[in-house]
């Protein structure tokens, strides 16, 4: 199964007292790479959420945010700041008589006073706050996994056309090549007769001589055949694969592209090399495109 590496998905939870929503984006990267934005106060939860994405999402950056909402006040409590609240009351009587200050200091001034009554989270149960998140969690990585599938299809669909292009041009390739070292046999006769204008006679074994050295080095059978195996593998791959296959064929793109320069090299024949230029341009298509494949 192909995947890209891109995707989203969101996902919510809640136990009546909470409501988790976790939120995950997921982009190109050559490693597996997770990071995880969540309250400081649950950071207890951090691996686990690492964990359950591991699960999916075997290589690509994600980004994951959990966000909590409190539905009940349950999960707090007020506590009066005691040192706080005593060094206020003895600095405010200190400026009153220092100043010679009329007023009262009553529980209304001193209330509000920062930081001297505090909204404190009451201790957590973190096994249960620990299953509320990778609840949610787990169905945002579902629904991102969904989505990388959908694409992934896609890419599949668009590689495997690719692949036909590719194998058609080949197909044209080695239709041509073995025409290239007769036709060079002929110029070779013909600008040997312009040059020399029937002065003298060039032996026939030469010109075959000749002939053999230039087919030996313009020969591409060997490339042609490993081309083709190459492509038989991406088809293979893009069918038969379950395990993330991103490097894998990011390793058969650059054999194949191998091949390629090393035809368009040899070849020494114009056709060939504009059938070759087209092959290297949809190899090209095909690199960019398994860029995003996990």
């Amino acid at each position: 199964m192909i995947k890209s590496m891109t995707g989203f998905g969101r996902g919510e939870y809640t136990d009546g007292k909470r409501n988790v929503t976790a939120e995950i984006r997921t982009v190109n990267h050559r490693y597996a790479d997770i990071t995880v934005k969540m309250p400081k106060r649950y950071s207890f939860a951090e691996e686990a959420v690492k964990a359950i994405v591991k699960q999916k999402i075997r290589r690509g950056k994600a980004e994951v945010a959990i966000l909590f909402e409190t539905l009940t006040e349950a999960d707090t409590t007020v506590r009066l700041n005691t040192p706080v609240a005593d060094q206020y009351l003895r600095s405010l009587r200190e400026m009153k008589d220092l100043y010679g200050l009329e007023g009262e200091i009553d529980v209304r001034l001193l209330s509000s006073m920062p930081d001297v009554l505090k909204a404190i989270p009451d201790v957590e149960d973190e096994e249960e706050i620990s299953r509320l998140i990778t609840e949610a969690v787990s169905r945002a990585v579902d629904a991102n996994d969904a989505m990388r599938i959908t694409e992934g299809n896609r890419l599949a669909e668009d590689l495997l056309h690719r692949g036909d292009l590719i194998r058609g041009l080949v197909s044209g390739i080695a239709e041509r090549a073995p025409m290239v070292a007769s036709e060079y046999v002929e110029k070779m006769r013909e600008r040997i007769g312009e040059l020399l204008d029937g002065a003298v006679e060039i032996p026939e074994e030469r010109i075959l001589t000749e002939a053999a050295i230039f087919a030996d080095k313009a020969n591409i059978t060997e490339e042609l055949v490993r081309l083709d195996s190459h492509l038989k593998q991406l088809q293979d791959i893009l069918t038969n694969s379950t395990d993330p296959v991103g490097k894998k064929l990011d390793f058969l793109v650059q054999e194949m592209n191998r091949e390629a320069n090393t035809i368009g090299s040899k070849a020494n024949d114009l056709e060939i090399t504009s059938l070759m230029l087209e092959t290297k341009s949809e190899i090209e298509k095909i690199r960019e495109q398994v860029q995003n494949i996990e």
